[in-house]
Order: structure tokens, then C-alpha cells, then sequence
């Protein structure tokens, strides 16, 4: 059993930045495919980014393709998103995720709380 948790949401202005960590509780960390996913009011939960457990394969859902950044320290059992020139519909909780096949949330076998993230315009 995996437990994840998530830190580094908040408020930020359109444009900001922020970085968010997943801290991962198994040494085993380093041996799973790792995701963000997000989860707006009302829609259903998406796809952000993923990386492979061997780290040399990442993966962004187009619309934040150039803009976030997703890495992993194996080290540290810790993933982490770069979120760069934030949008106001980038405003959304969002998850890690562990143990899938990179794009589909159904694939995850373990999942964070959520951190949510607020973008202002």
C-alpha cells in the first residue's frame, strides 16, 4: 500500500507560478509509473502529466504542454509538478497518482488527497 500526499496548492494571479510535491511513503516509490491529474467543479478528473518509474519518459496533456513540468526524485520517494504561466482554467484540485499506465486515472492503483490550486485573473 502506497500513500501519497500532496503539498504546495494555493492562490496564485494568472501568469504565477507554482510547484507542487507528492511525498510517497514506499521506498518502492521508484518502481511506479507517476501521474498528476487534475479534478475541476463539474468536470471530470484529467490527465496533466505522467512519468515513467525509470524516469526517462515523460508525458503532458496538451494543455500544458511548455508550461508544467513534471520530475521525480526517486532518492526522496517524491514527485513533483513545475507549474509555469498559470491560467485561471488551470484552477482545479489536483492529484498524484501511482502505479498506471501513464494517461488513464482508472489505470492508478493509489491516489493523493488533492492539493487545490486557485488561479485569479
Amino acid at each position: 500500500q502506497v500513500q501519497l500526499v500532496e503539498s504546495g496548492g494555493g492562490l496564485v494571479q494568472a501568469g504565477g507560478s507554482l510547484s507542487l510535491s507528492c511525498a510517497a511513503s514506499e521506498r518502492s516509490f521508484s518502481r511506479y509509473n507517476m501521474g498528476w491529474f487534475r479534478q475541476a467543479p463539474g468536470k471530470e478528473r484529467e490527465f496533466v502529466a505522467a512519468i515513467r518509474w525509470s524516469n526517462r519518459y515523460t508525458d503532458y496533456a496538451d494543455s500544458v504542454k511548455g508550461r508544467f513540468t513534471i520530475s521525480r526524485d526517486n532518492a526522496k520517494n517524491t514527485l513533483y509538478l513545475q507549474m509555469n504561466n498559470l491560467k485561471p482554467e488551470d484552477t482545479a484540485v489536483y492529484y498524484c497518482a501511482a502505479g498506471g499506465g501513464l494517461r488513464s486515472p482508472s489505470s492508478y492503483d493509489y491516489w493523493g488527497q488533492g492539493t487545490q490550486v486557485t488561479v485569479s485573473s
